[in-house]
């Protein structure tokens, strides 16, 4: 096995155990990543002479006694919408030519603190605004959509280019592409995770959070980035963030919430089959499955939109306003269509967003998690716009995409994505595991659980 195909907990136990040096591991990935980049385009760019330079203070610091902790040596992509000090910031669009940050954001300050080492920012959807990242290709099927908006980070996870990555989330951009590329997606409870010195998409929405090969890497990587930062208002303090589940986690008793409504309507039956076979794993291991029903359901997709739409406009007005010509067709129809909506249907956005963090709220004090499908089907191919499903309904890929995750980005809760099998086409299939707020424990308990039933997964094929 080759350095890259290491997960982070693997990578952290051979450094600390000085099996394998920060510079071997630094240099494999910078391998990899010139040998799958050019059929992938998973990165903005590549930092490989600061990687290296980062790779041997590591290994100095190793050598005399001082391991930083899990991350000590590991090699990171951001996503390029998070700022690191001296190096652009260019949200994968034409309207941040020049851009370069002043100062690291607080999760890449956190990163650089635990002994992480960046080797590159990766592609994200325009601003983060759509669900397929057209300019990077699946890692499993280049002719397929890579999930966006985290797209270039998932998919140097899922190749190898990465050990692990960070993503942002506002209405699933960390765990729908994890989910089509075979890894794990992690989207933290709002106001966990600091966002200071990350570019915004809708601020009452977005997330940042870790994608990983593992459950297990997803917890190290989530106590290292959490914390409480008062220049981001919606920051909360919440101490002693550690969740890593234990090394044989038992699931007697735990409850699992299983959808009656909305997650098993319009997914494809190779998606509903894989889950269904997961719940079962998970009643084997000892937990209790419980029918739920999704409340507010009908107005799901409204209140996504609702907020996310203005907000978003707003963040962009004078560049819009005065350089509309520099933004990707789709991302500028959508914010000139945040310029219709008027202060009344945001308010109204706003409080129905209320009262279905009350209703789910109620749901969730009858089970410690929710599971279901966390996208309605694989990576559709490069191009296709619309799904239709069987009983003759037609739908956008984007919106088909973002269905069944916005729900926890309108609540807040925590939301983990697993991979849990494949389709007849060999592509991704995910399960998406909900919690109670700032029940990160529960959640990657369950994930692990899980994730410890089945074969370890090898890197995408890269067909």
């Amino acid at each position: 096995m080759q350095p890259y195909e290491l997960s982070l907990a693997a990578a952290a136990q051979e450094i600390r155990e000085r099996r394998l040096s920060p510079v071997e591991l630094v240099d494999s990935v910078l391998g990899r990543i010139e040998q799958v980049e050019p059929h992938l385009a998973a990165y903005v760019a590549v930092s490989a002479d600061q990687a290296r330079r980062a790779a041997r203070e590591a290994e100095r610091e190793a050598a005399q006694g001082s391991c930083r902790g899990p991350l000590h040596g590991i090699p990171v992509g951001l996503k390029d919408l998070i700022d690191v000090a001296g190096e652009p910031t260019t949200a994968s669009s034409r309207a941040r030519a020049g851009h370069r940050a002043a100062s690291d954001s607080t999760v890449a300050a956190s990163l650089r603190a635990a002994g992480a080492v960046l080797v590159g920012k990766t592609h994200t959807h325009e601003f983060a605004y759509g669900l397929t990242t057209p300019q990077t290709r699946n890692a499993w099927d280049r002719g397929r959509v890579a999930g966006g908006s985290s797209g270039g980070s998932a998919v140097a996870v899922a190749a190898g280019a990465a050990t692990f990555a960070l993503g942002t989330d506002t209405g699933g951009s960390i765990r729908v592409p994890a989910t089509l590329n075979g890894v794990v997606g992690l989207k933290p409870t709002y106001g966990l995770v600091p966002r200071h010195g990350v570019t915004s998409l809708s601020w009452s929405l977005d997330h940042v959070g870790p994608i990983t090969r593992t459950v297990d890497d997803a917890a190290l990587v989530l106590a290292a980035i959490a914390g409480h930062d008062p220049r981001d208002p919606a920051s909360v303090a919440v101490p002693g963030v550690d969740c890593r589940p234990s090394p044989d986690p038992d699931l007697t008793g735990v409850r699992v919430g299983v959808p009656r409504t909305y997650y098993f309507d319009h997914v494809d039956a190779a998606v509903a089959t894989a889950v269904h076979r997961a719940l079962a794993q998970l009643e084997a291991l000892g937990a209790r499955l419980i029918d739920v029903d999704i409340p507010m359901a009908r107005y799901i997709q409204a209140i996504q939109w609702g907020l996310m739409v203005p907000e978003a406009t707003a963040y962009h007005e004078s560049t819009l306003r005065t350089a509309p010509e520099l933004y990707q067709a789709d991302v500028r129809i959508l914010l000139e269509a945040g310029e219709l909506m008027g202060a009344g249907d945001y308010l109204r956005a706003q409080r129905a967003r209320t009262l279905m963090r009350d209703a789910w709220a109620r749901v969730m004090e009858k089970v410690d998690v929710i599971a279901a499908p966390a996208v309605p089907m694989s990576a559709v191919p490069s191009g296709q716009e619309t799904v239709t499903w069987p009983d003759g309904t037609v739908e956008a890929v984007s919106d088909a995409y973002v269905r069944l995750s916005s729900p926890a980005n309108i609540t807040g809760v925590p939301a983990l994505s697993v991979p849990v099998g494949q389709d007849a086409a060999g592509m991704p299939i995910g399960m998406q595991l909900l919690g109670r707020p700032f029940d990160e424990r529960t959640l990657l308990l369950v994930g692990h659980a899980y994730e410890r039933t089945r074969p370890a997964r090898s890197l995408a094929p890269l067909t």
